[in-house]
């Protein structure tokens, strides 16, 4: 009963206070959505995210050539004050004593033969960490949402306004017509109509000061879509939402991919923690080569497999797991924390429409009375059997309450979409 009674009541106001926005399909038509849109566009802060994802291939390209071939290349000439000599003589042989003067250059292949499953763990930190960037940028873009639809709906609310002033226009002229003609008949004071023309002149004082309102709210909105905003520019009555109280908002996504970073370094603590085996060929030219008797430049070379395991990675490696399940822990407890507030925002709003629908549950029959009593009160005057004062009073009656059903329904509705906001819907 109440949805159908909370459908009819937006239709209503839709029909009645912006017939025009609801239905206008001219180009001169703005929509939340395509303000949210291009607010997202024209921000500065999106540009970050092309500089994220090529950071993120960069690194990953260098992480990529850990499992090429590494080549390094040494260099050496030295002088040493002794060296090894035959502490015998034989007899018609001759030992050269080596050379105290020693060069070398080498240069030396390494092939990673079990190091991919490390390369291919720090690939996937890598892409984790660029995604914990970009979930944060997406978080900074979705606040934009929100100022962006307090702008709009400030709008909204002033073009409401603008229209219940003309409406207030027509009654307060329609009384000066019978304050004239009660002048005319005698029965009516001419200071009747000096105070009808002097509440119709403050009417259009409240009409510029609006305009000037719009004009500001759409200045701002122009700055944030990149985009100038004609003074005719008419906003779209945004259509009535199903409210749904899951949270999809995108911090959620930033703390699943922290968690993911988390994990992944310990997994690759364990990887590192294994055996490593490498192929090598290492070559050079030098004196003495790998025949150190001989005091000849020769060219040598050495090629094999090399089986390197550092035992004292096990010192440490529990700590380093323990550390990370401790920052695990503490992204858990802030998404935990994050959930409960959003959960206690999304109660709030929620009171805050059904706040509104109660009201706006009796704007209606409040109007309908204080029309009554303006359509006696319009007899009443042309007859003078009330004053100018007594008719403003009933008139001011009936503006103040189709004024806050224009509130009512404006605050409904950007509560609505506050609360889908807010859950990230």
């Amino acid at each position: 009963m109440r949805h159908m009674l909370y459908n009819t009541i937006l239709v209503f106001w839709a029909l009645t206070i912006f017939p025009l926005k609801a239905f206008s399909q001219s180009s001169n038509l703005l929509t939340l959505d395509e303000c949210y849109q291009k607010a997202r566009d024209n921000y500065p802060l999106l540009q970050q995210l092309d500089l994220i994802k090529r950071t993120a291939d960069y690194s990953l390209e260098n992480i990529s050539k850990g499992i090429i071939p590494q080549v390094n290349i040494y260099g050496q000439a030295s002088y040493q004050s002794n060296v090894t000599a035959f502490p015998i003589e034989i007899p018609n042989v001759i030992i050269q004593t080596l050379a105290k003067d020693q060069y070398k250059i080498t240069g030396e292949i390494i092939q990673p033969l079990t190091d991919f499953g490390i390369i291919n763990q720090q690939k996937a930190i890598a892409e984790a960490k660029a995604k914990i960037e970009s979930r944060n940028l997406e978080t900074e873009l979705y606040k934009i949402k929100e100022r962006i639809t307090q702008l709009y709906f400030g709008v909204l609310l002033v073009d409401g306004q603008l229209t219940q002033i003309e409406l207030l226009k027509k009654d307060v002229q329609i009384g000066l017509a019978k304050a004239n003609a009660g002048i005319a008949n005698g029965v009516t004071l001419k200071i009747a109509a000096d105070q009808l023309q002097a509440e119709l002149l403050t009417t259009d004082q409240r009409a510029v000061e609006l305009q000037a309102n719009r004009s500001a709210f759409l200045e701002m909105l122009s700055l944030f879509i990149g985009e100038d905003l004609a003074p005719t520019i008419e906003l779209a009555s945004p259509p009535i939402q199903t409210l749904n109280a899951t949270i999809n908002r995108p911090e959620l996504a930033t703390f699943a991919a922290q968690r993911e970073v988390f994990s992944l370094q310990s997994e690759l603590i364990n990887k590192k923690n294994n055996p490593h085996l490498n192929a090598f060929f290492q070559g050079g030219y030098g004196r003495p080569g790998l025949n150190f008797l001989s005091s000849e430049f020769e060219l040598f070379y050495v090629t094999g497999v090399r089986l390197n395991w550092n035992i004292s990675n096990f010192y440490t490696s529990k700590k380093e797991k323990e550390i990370l399940k401790l920052n695990q822990n503490s992204v858990q407890i802030l998404e935990e924390t994050f959930l409960l507030n959003t959960t206690i925002a999304l109660a709030q709003h929620n009171q805050e429409v059904q706040k509104y629908l109660t009201l706006l549950d009796t704007d209606s029959e409040i109007i309908a009375l204080r029309e009554k009593v303006k359509s006696t009160a319009n007899s009443q005057l042309e007859f003078g059997s009330i004053t100018a004062n007594d008719y403003l009073t009933y008139i001011n009656a009936e503006d103040k309450a189709r004024q806050n059903r224009i509130y009512h329904s404006i605050q409904l509705l950007m509560t609505q979409y506050t609360y889908l906001l807010t859950s990230g819907n």
